[in-house]
Parts: structure tokens; C-alpha cells; sequence
């Protein structure tokens, strides 16, 4: 069994993404600059935007916070939105979600320049995807696509099933692992909250994608030996033995399942911090567009 090293594997991505920066920098070209658009004081958003933030700074990107109070209205979102998509020394930017209850996030994303999206959630980005165009990729499913190269985990021919259907990870996953090249060219079957008889599939797949977000659902008699697990999941248990007052699970029983896998990611560790270094990868992407024009 290999560990899918998350946490290293985006230091060496940030790392790659530094020096690149360091030769444009040499070279007088302009760096990539990207913005965190945030509204209200969710707690756990606030933590994402500032470690993105950081982020930034760390591989020499310029960088943009622009904090909104909870009452900002939806037509002064998308007067900031209109501003951003319209600033030239913009190279992409994202909207954290969630967005507070009045404002529709539909519209929002919506308004967002697909060639600054940088989250990879407009439609013009996602059917780009299924197309297999140049196009930014959602940063979580990007991470896992980079994690099983990386590690070169084989999938051409391989049967992966994906628990759940979101259109964060769920479903951007099918399309990626089924598209030509590798990873990929594998056999998907897409399965969610509805399914019936899961096991049927998790027991015969050589690749389970789990982001269902319900702790140590995925039990080792589920799973065959040799199987690829990815976890995205991420909920926090209560356990009063630490000193936080809870633990991170993942969606994978890991201690069951890690003794059957050839390949598993750990939670937290895993796929977490692939998401914010897949992100300033789209963002070098982006300058890298806007460049040619």
C-alpha cells in the first residue's frame, strides 16, 4: 500500500509554479495576479481565502482580497464582479462559496469572465472539459487527476466508480477519467445517493472517487483487494479526547480499507491541499493565455 501524499505533492507543485515565476520575473514578463472575492464572515471561508492568500505570496503571484460585508446586496456583487472582469492586470479570480442566502450564487457564477475563471465552475469551462479543450479544470478533481499521474496510478481500462454527483467533484471526476490520455481511458460508472445495491459496484471497481462526505461510509468489506482510493471526503467528528474537541474523517474507513489498497489517500493530508495548488496552476494558466493575446 502507497500513500497519495497530498500535502507533499503540493509543495513540489508550488514549488515548480515558484521557479516558473521567478524566470518570467527575470525575464520582465508579468507575474499572475489573482483575487479572492469573499462575502461575510463564514469562518471556514475566511480560513480558505487567507491560506490561498498565502499561498500567493509564497510562489511570488500577486494577489487581491476583496471582503465584502454580509449585507453587500446581489447587484453590488456583480457591479465588483463587472470590475473584476474588466481589470487588465487581472488574471483570474474566484468567489468563495458559500455566498450569503440572498444572493443567488447561480447568478453570480454566471457573471464570472470564463477566461478568469479560475475555479473552473463557468459552463463555457466545464463543457470545455468534456470536450477535452485547453480549459481550467474544477481545483479539486485537477489535484486528483495530477495525484494518480504523479504517482503514475494506472486507469486506461480500469473500472473507477465515483460516489457522488456534485458539480464541484462528482461529476467533473466522471468526465475526466473517462476522457482520452492519463489519466483517464478509464470505464466510469457514477453513482450517488439514490443508487441502489452500492456494494455491487464498490466491490468491483479498481478505482473508488469518494465525495460523499459521510465519515468512514466506505468499509474494507466493500472494496476488493488492490484498489485505488481516493478520499475527498472531509467532516468533522466530535472527540472529546482531543484537544480540539473533534477529528477530521474522510469518507473511507482508512484503517479497514488501507490494509486491502495498493493506493489510498489519507484525510486530512490527501486531497486537501492539492485543491488550492491545482488553483494557482490554473491562475499561471490563465497569464499564460492571456499572454499570447
Amino acid at each position: 500500500m502507497q500513500i497519495l501524499d497530498g500535502k507533499k505533492t503540493s509543495e513540489d507543485i508550488k514549488n515548480e509554479i515558484a521557479a516558473e515565476v521567478q524566470q518570467m520575473k527575470a525575464n520582465g514578463e508579468k507575474v499572475p495576479h489573482l483575487a479572492a472575492v469573499i462575502v461575510g464572515n463564514n469562518g471556514a471561508s475566511l480560513t480558505y481565502v487567507g491560506s490561498k492568500v498565502r499561498s500567493c505570496e509564497q510562489i511570488g503571484f500577486d494577489s487581491t482580497l476583496v471582503a465584502l460585508p454580509e449585507e453587500t446586496t446581489e447587484a453590488e456583487l456583480l457591479a465588483k464582479i463587472k470590475e473584476l472582469n474588466e481589470d487588465d492586470n487581472l488574471d483570474g479570480y474566484i468567489v468563495q462559496l458559500p455566498l450569503p442566502k440572498h444572493i443567488d450564487e447561480e447568478k453570480i457564477l454566471l457573471a464570472i469572465d470564463p477566461q478568469k475563471d479560475v475555479d473552473g465552475f463557468h459552463p463555457t469551462n466545464f463543457g470545455r472539459m468534456a470536450l477535452e479543450m485547453e480549459t481550467f479544470l474544477p481545483a479539486t478533481p485537477f489535484g486528483i487527476m495530477e495525484l494518480l499521474e504523479r504517482y503514475k496510478v494506472e486507469t486506461s481500462g480500469k473500472h473507477t466508480v465515483v460516489i457522488g454527483r456534485s458539480h464541484i467533484v462528482g461529476r467533473p471526476m466522471s468526465i475526466l477519467m473517462s476522457r482520452k490520455g492519463n489519466p483517464g481511458d478509464s470505464t466510469v460508472t457514477l453513482t450517488h445517493s439514490r443508487t441502489k445495491n452500492l456494494e455491487e459496484y464498490t466491490k468491483n471497481a479498481d478505482i473508488i472517487i469518494t465525495a460523499l462526505g459521510v465519515p468512514e461510509f466506505l468499509k474494507a468489506d466493500m472494496v476488493k483487494d488492490g484498489v485505488v482510493i481516493i478520499d475527498v471526503g472531509i467532516t468533522r467528528v466530535e472527540d472529546a479526547s482531543n484537544s480540539k474537541g473533534y477529528v477530521i474523517k474522510g469518507d473511507v474507513d482508512f484503517d479497514g480499507v488501507s490494509k486491502k489498497s495498493s493506493f489510498i489517500t489519507p484525510v486530512p493530508g490527501g486531497v486537501g491541499p492539492m485543491t488550492i495548488a491545482m488553483l494557482l496552476k490554473n491562475t499561471l494558466l490563465a497569464r499564460k493565455i492571456r499572454s499570447r493575446k
